[in-house]
């Protein structure tokens, strides 16, 4: 194995245990097991394990209902809406030919996120939202109109909404304040500047901050973190994504949370404690458990 394929070093452990607010257990290596076992030596005590699609979606469930530290959260990602109406195979393409039956199609996938949001074990619907960056115009209406599904679900099931936001800040925003968001709502690896955190600060829209606010040009991220309110922070990994600094590029687990939540920090002057203290209350919050 190679350096960059390593997994990096266990970090100095947390004093104050958190939670990885979002994670995806199922693309990483090793078992469940091994990930929390590693997890909780590092102080990250708490996982939200994130479905994309179906099967991931039933696989958070199940992991969640077998496993007290993880909670899961379903749903259709902003790019598999496009995929089941397009009829396109990867789900990435910016093309695609409309399949007959698609919108059925997209219909009968929502219904089993439904039946699934009700579940005890499901604390959130997510992720959900736009993606610009990967869908083109003919992706549009089946992401905004997945989007817009997922936010009834999660109100009518008391569930919190876990938002994807790529390149699509403005009608994100738009669309939760048509639809009324659900008293629960999280920006999942939070994208935007410090103008717009103050918006979700307005609206009580929880930030979530992955291992990209350590990336050298994310001077912006540092910003928005800097004004967004302390009590609507979390961390997250969106792992085997978004490795922190120093260790871009190699794979990510929740264990290395603690990298994050120190950069965290020092970005809000205050002590490695103080800022574990808040992600902890206000994960829990957030996700309701």
């Amino acid at each position: 194995m190679s350096s960059k394929d390593a997994p990096p070093p266990l970090p100095e452990p947390l004093g104050v245990p958190v939670a990885d607010s979002h994670t995806h257990l199922d693309m990483q290596s090793g078992t469940v097991e091994e990930a929390l076992a590693k997890a909780a030596a590092a102080g990250v005590d708490t996982v939200v394990q994130v479905g994309c699609d179906l099967k991931g979606s039933r696989w958070a469930a199940e992991t969640a209902a077998a496993h007290p530290q993880v909670h899961a959260a379903v749903a259709l990602h902003p790019n598999e809406a496009p995929r089941i109406v397009l009829g396109d195979p990867d789900g990435w393409s910016r093309q695609g030919a409309r399949e007959a039956g698609g919108d059925a199609a997209l219909d009968d996938a929502l219904a089993e996120i439904d039946r699934l949001a009700a579940l005890p074990e499901v604390k959130a619907v997510g992720e959900t939202g736009l993606d610009f960056f990967r869908t083109g115009p003919e992706g549009i209406a089946a992401q905004e109109r997945s989007f817009r599904a997922h936010i009834e679900i999660a109100k009518r099931h008391g569930k919190a909404l876990v938002i994807h936001d790529r390149e699509a800040h403005d009608d994100v925003l738009r669309i939760l304040a048509e639809e009324g968001a659900p008293e629960r709502t999280v920006f999942h690896c939070y994208s935007g500047d410090a103008g717009m955190a103050r918006i979700c600060a307005d609206a009580g829209y929880h930030m979530s901050f992955a291992g990209n606010v350590t990336f050298k040009n994310a001077q912006p991220l540092r910003d928005a973190l800097a004004v967004a309110p302390l009590d609507l922070v979390l961390v997250e990994t969106d792992a085997p994504f978004l490795t922190p600094v120093p260790y871009r590029g190699r794979p990510n687990a929740p264990y290395l949370v603690p990298i994050t939540v120190r950069a965290m920090a020092r970005v809000r002057g205050i002590d490695e404690e103080a800022m574990s203290t808040a992600i902890a209350v206000n994960t829990a919050r957030a996700f309701d458990y």
